[in-house]
């Protein structure tokens, strides 16, 4: 190697002389490798997404959801577009799921309510989730602070709660909160912990899941019997009806007359999901009248879909920015052979002066080469700086990963060795004599 240093020096002296020339011949590699890194880490952003949304909605989870129709009326007439009876979700439902299916590990019902919190003269929406302990346990949230609701808690419908850690710190400037009340609508509640709070994605949203996010979680008999039961009909119920009956314009409304607005059921094991979902629609099938009025999802099946499909994704961005660093090698390739035909006369001095093949060889192989590096060294940057922007201003996250810069920079390298062999090569065959009668 030190034989060659000589030649590697003079390779140096060569590109720092002919700046631009050379910056031209580094920006396909430039490019190609920020596209690379760029690419990849959107694709490894996508992935990570898909992991947390799995690891929100549980692991082997089926979600029961009602199906809330819309009802047309006006004081002439009322069109409902259920025409047959069907007492809705609710527990009885639950109940029917947890005996007739063994393979059932856990389950909770939810039912969800748009509601205030007032605490020191500060008011706040808030989302009100009547839950069971288990529901905790099948989405992985975790307590930051306090104890799970207790049997009697359960049993009795008490007046307690578990806040969302945002709700904690803005209410109560810590999540040091246990014991202490919290009003939500009319009634007081007392704390028993602070959950964690979580972010929710896109394609979570679409399941119906909540964020965790402004949220008080209580008994599922503390919100039927303290807040709102849709499956009992109170004398609100026949005075909000008597009203609507008064009304002269003709309007859209939603009502719910399902229990729950959500009933979650994990199986024991993946390779059971698809069966039990089946069961279920059936048994709920027979329990409603023959009206399918609900939906069974499996959240795990729909999100490891569209992991393929971002994985799909993924590689092609990646073979695309793949694409631009073998047109950035093409352009060296291109470039230092037009180098070559141009510096015929130093080639054919350097060879009379007892410069080898090897020695020209060398040469031009390293001007290429350290093109290369210093083309992949900034590409990097530009990487970073590209997923910095993108996750930024799109509001997509980016990774960067080891990997990608370690792939992305071998491959510049690579590719100036390779696409540079045979520039040095023909530069190496120069006959001096023709060389230096050359103009």
């Amino acid at each position: 190697m030190k034989k060659y240093i000589n030649d590697i020096a003079i390779a140096i002296e060569s590109i720092i002389a002919n700046k631009v020339k050379s910056i031209l011949t580094a920006l396909g590699i430039i490019f190609g490798v920020a596209a690379v890194i760029s690419m990849l880490a959107i694709g490894n952003g996508a992935q990570q997404e898909i992991l947390e949304q799995m690891k929100m909605v549980g692991v082997n989870n089926i979600i029961i959801q009602p199906i809330v129709e819309t009802q047309e009326t006006n004081a002439e007439e009322s069109v409902e577009t259920k025409d047959k009876y069907s007492p809705g979700l609710t527990l009885k439902d639950l109940n029917a799921i947890v005996s007739e299916i063994p393979v059932i590990n856990k389950v909770s019902p939810q039912i969800t309510k748009d509601t205030y919190v007032v605490q020191s003269g500060i008011r706040r929406s808030a989302k009100l989730h009547g839950v069971e302990p288990e529901f905790f346990e099948l989405f992985n949230i975790q307590l930051l602070e306090g104890k799970m609701f207790t049997q009697n808690h359960l049993k009795k419908g008490l007046p307690c709660c578990i806040v969302s850690e945002d709700i904690a710190i803005r209410f109560f400037s810590s999540i040091k909160v246990v014991g202490k009340k919290i009003k939500c609508g009319r009634e007081w509640l007392t704390i028993q912990g602070v959950a964690e709070k979580r972010s929710v994605g896109e394609s979570t949203g679409k399941l119906g899941l909540s964020s965790g996010q402004d949220v008080i979680y209580i008994p599922v008999q503390t919100m039927l019997i303290r807040f709102e039961n849709r499956a009992a009909i109170t004398a609100a119920d026949l005075i909000k009806k008597d009203e609507d009956d008064e009304e002269n314009t003709q309007k859209t409304i939603q009502r719910s007359y399902h229990q729950l607005d959500k009933i979650i059921v994990q199986v024991q094991e993946t390779e059971q999901l698809t069966g039990v979902a089946d069961i279920i629609k059936r048994i709920l099938i027979r329990k409603h009248l023959n009206v399918e009025d609900f939906d069974v999802i499996v959240p795990e099946l729909l999100l490891k879909q569209q992991q393929r499909t971002k994985d799909i994704f993924k590689w092609v961005l990646g073979a695309i920015a793949g694409i631009a660093l073998l047109v950035g090698g093409i352009g060296i390739m291109n470039i230092m052979l037009a180098s070559v035909l141009e510096r015929i006369k130093e080639i054919g001095t350097r060879k009379a002066l007892g410069a080898t093949r090897k020695n020209i060889e060398v040469q031009f192989m390293a001007e290429s080469t350290i093109i290369s590096i210093t083309g992949g060294l900034i590409g990097i940057l530009l990487g970073f700086v590209l997923s910095i922007l993108v996750s930024r201003f799109a509001d997509i996250l980016t990774i960067v990963s080891a990997g990608s810069v370690f792939i992305s920079f071998t491959i510049s390298v690579g590719i100036g060795i390779i696409f540079g062999y045979m520039p040095a090569k023909k530069a190496a065959q120069q006959d001096p004599v023709v060389s230096l009668r050359s103009e």
